[in-house]
């Protein structure tokens, strides 16, 4: 109830195409990473309180490791996460919740939102294993919201990719106007492979970015969007 508060005084929160998101059954939720992923705890709180029963989420390694953190995770429903173990929360009707870009795409995207997900097929897999539909979701302005400094990008990239620390400074807390747009589910076919499921999965997110998201990504444009 504190997300759901926090998000519509701080950032006029609404949801578009909520009805999308199964009430009891199994689906595999694919959304872009923000800065911060403050859009995806408002729709986890919107979702456990609609619904009463929580979104799992698939976070970072090191966000269980990080003081102060650990409580946010257990708040969340989140868990670290094989393949096997996502397949089989799917399995068990359960709806689980993946960037596929992770603390990558957090740190490195840009104010055009493109996608940072270095081939990554475990989220297809497991959709694959579990037999489960993936349902693409994207919050319009998430970039605006939170931003990562514009300075030694390639310098930090360099010691994301050896170490795992996402070392490149953030910066924000704007009160722009924030819009998940969920949309409809890509049913699971047991004919495609983890590979075609990925694209698929990325296309469709690539697609709500292009009809929902002005770009270049604008913070004051973003704000004046609370009042339009």
């Amino acid at each position: 109830l504190l997300w759901d508060c926090h998000g519509w005084i701080w950032h006029g929160y609404e949801i578009v195409g909520f009805e999308n998101l199964p009430a009891d059954k199994r689906a595999l939720v694919v959304y872009y990473h923000g800065v911060i992923p403050i859009d995806y705890y408002y729709l986890s709180a919107r979702y456990s309180i609609k619904h009463k029963r929580p979104i799992w989420t698939i976070a970072a390694d090191f966000l269980f490791k990080t003081p102060g953190l650990r409580g946010l995770m257990d708040v969340v429903q989140a868990t670290p996460g094989t393949v096997q173990q996502i397949a089989d929360l799917l399995r068990n009707d359960e709806i689980v919740s993946v960037a596929p870009g992770g603390v990558r795409e957090a740190q490195f995207s840009n104010e055009y939102y493109e996608l940072v997900w270095n081939g990554h097929l475990g989220f297809a897999k497991a959709a694959c294993q579990g037999k489960a539909p993936i349902i693409p979701v994207f919050t319009q302005n998430v970039r605006e919201a939170y931003r990562t400094a514009p300075f030694f990008r390639g310098f930090f990239r360099k010691i994301y990719e050896k170490t795992k620390l996402p070392l490149l400074p953030v910066y924000g807390g704007f009160p722009v106007k924030l819009r998940t747009i969920i949309g409809k589910p890509i049913p699971y076919d047991e004919r495609a492979t983890p590979e075609e499921v990925a694209e698929k999965a990325a296309d469709a997110i690539r697609e709500l970015i292009r009809k929902h998201q002005r770009l270049p990504g604008n913070i004051v444009s973003a704000m004046l969007d609370r009042i339009r």
